[in-house]
């Protein structure tokens, strides 16, 4: 098998358990449509191979089958034919995608949702079998196969394992994506016993096994991947640590010169307030002034006072411990008593929190704005009209929140940790730097200094305008990751040869 197609680049296929516009149910789905993009974007032939939902539109996104009858059991123990599957195949010539499904009636069609059932790891054991299957038999064979997250870890365990001597898939390289460590299978990883805990180092089970349920994807993916790949530099570095490592911190380390990390990107052309129709007014850097039409409409939306000088702060969210709700609710009512700002809240999460919320709303009628179901509309809106947004994460591998407020000249308040480090740099006015507010203890007073502080540079106009435009004028293209994603599969082709001479200039 040749290394490079007919252009001289990669052949690169993404497998992962959910692609936009497909099935998108979090970030992965969103990665999982940019990254390949831009790589094509960059000349690359980049596909993506997701299982075949029932809930998939086939009239917007036609099919035809590829491959018919991929018999998945070594063992001829599958009477009922629960394994056997076929491979369909979308191509789109507007923008020149290509999308495998592995078809499985019994594991992916009858299911009403794409997680949360007993027997998930069977079904992503099933995927990652079955695009092996698939590459040995397909025409187009790719140079590297890029695993994302723990329900295609036993892609890089199988290469290694029982296809390392296969004449197709021993020449294909492999690279593991993390984009949440603490998503490892199909049980709580700080709950699991050690009697119960998957090492990693045994064969992946026959499908119908009852030792299916505690396999450990994540971890098999991060013990036998050419190279490791998470979704922001100083990320890498924390997964690495017991604080962040999940239980797989020890491990990590043994591999930490395979261990990359590279932040994600957004779609810069989208995320655009001059063209962006669903704001009120579209605005620029020069034109910064028609900006506050955008905070006048936000206000009108949730009901609130209208007076376009009254400091906003938003939250796109998860409500959950890990975006930092414990000290919201430490904080956030104290914050209402001492400043006079508006606060608005979109997202869907724990019961706790909103209930928190929606007490200090009562409280605060016309200070405080909610919605708890999703929707594409009221986040660009947010970006568009607040001044800032707040994301006191405990930990955050990546986050998109900040990336897509700072395009749009909306502030970020963040804690200085995974991608939220490396992505927004903290004001310093001395030196006329940085594009946010960062307090680095996860600690409510911490939280408190920051959120004033911003508080207080919102009203030096000239000086918060210096700040929405350096924040509005940094590259968090897919280009550019995509770029680094190359260099860390050109290291892995040669990790995968042998080769252990290293080429990468870490961040």
């Amino acid at each position: 098998m040749n290394l490079f197609n007919k252009t001289g680049k990669y052949k690169i296929l993404f497998v992962a358990s959910e692609a936009a516009p497909f099935v998108k149910v979090g970030g992965l789905g969103e990665v999982m449509y940019s990254l390949p993009k831009a790589m094509r974007e960059l000349g690359y032939d980049a596909r993506v191979m997701i299982p075949k939902y029932a809930t998939m539109d086939i009239d917007k996104f036609p099919v035809h089958l590829e491959y018919h009858g991929l018999a998945l059991e070594k063992e001829n123990n599958d009477p009922n034919g629960l394994l056997v599957s076929n491979v369909l195949k979308h191509e789109s010539e507007e923008d020149g995608t290509v999308t495998y499904f592995l078809e499985n009636m019994e594991y992916y069609e009858k299911r009403a949702n794409v997680y949360g059932y007993g027997d998930d790891t069977t079904r992503w054991v099933l995927l990652s079998r079955g695009v092996l299957e698939f590459i040995k038999v397909s025409d187009w064979k790719p140079d590297i196969v890029v695993a994302a997250d723990w329900q295609t870890g036993f892609i890089p365990n199988l290469m290694h394992t029982e296809y390392k001597d296969d004449p197709v898939i021993s020449k294909i390289t492999d690279v593991f994506s993390i984009h949440n460590l603490k998503h490892q299978g199909t049980f709580d990883p700080s709950l699991v016993s050690e009697m119960d805990m998957d090492a990693g180092q045994g064969p992946v089970p026959e499908f119908f096994d009852p030792r299916m349920k505690y396999m450990n994807g994540m971890r098999r993916g991060i013990k036998y991947a050419d190279a490791i790949i998470t979704v922001s530099p100083t990320y890498a570095k924390e997964v690495m640590t017991e604080k962040f490592g999940e239980k797989l911190d020890k491990l990590l380390n043994e591999r930490k010169e395979r261990l990359f990390g590279i932040l994600n990107g957004i779609d810069m052309e989208s995320f655009n307030p001059e063209t962006d129709e669903t704001l009120i007014a579209n605005y620029s850097p020069k034109l910064l002034e028609k900006r506050s039409e955008n905070k006048i409409a936000l206000q009108k939306q949730f009901g609130l006072p209208i007076d376009k000088d009254k400091f906003i702060v938003g939250m796109v969210t998860r409500i959950a411990t890990q975006k930092g709700f414990d000290l919201l609710e430490e904080g956030l009512d104290s914050l209402m008593d001492n400043l006079d700002f508006q606060f608005i809240l979109v997202g869907e999460g724990e019961s706790k929190y909103r209930k928190i919320i929606d007490d200090l709303k009562i409280k605060y009628p016309d200070r405080f704005g909610t919605h708890y179901t999703f929707d594409s509309v009221l986040p660009r809106l947010i970006f568009g009209g607040a001044d800032a947004v707040l994301i006191p994460s405990k930990y955050e591998p990546s986050g998109l929140v900040q990336l897509e407020a700072m395009r749009y000249g909306c502030i970020p308040i963040v804690r200085k940790v995974g991608g939220l480090a490396d992505s927004v740099e903290d004001f310093d006015p001395k030196n006329n730097k940085g594009t946010g507010f960062i307090f680095e203890k996860y600690d409510t007073m911490a939280l408190i200094i920051t959120f004033v502080r911003a508080f207080e540079i919102s009203k030096q106009k000239k000086e918060w305008e210096k700040l929405m435009k350096r924040a509005m004028a940094k590259d968090f293209s897919w280009e550019k990751s995509a770029k680094e994603y190359l260099k860390i599969f050109n290291l892995a082709v040669r990790l995968h040869k042998g080769d252990k001479t290293q080429f990468y200039k870490r961040p």
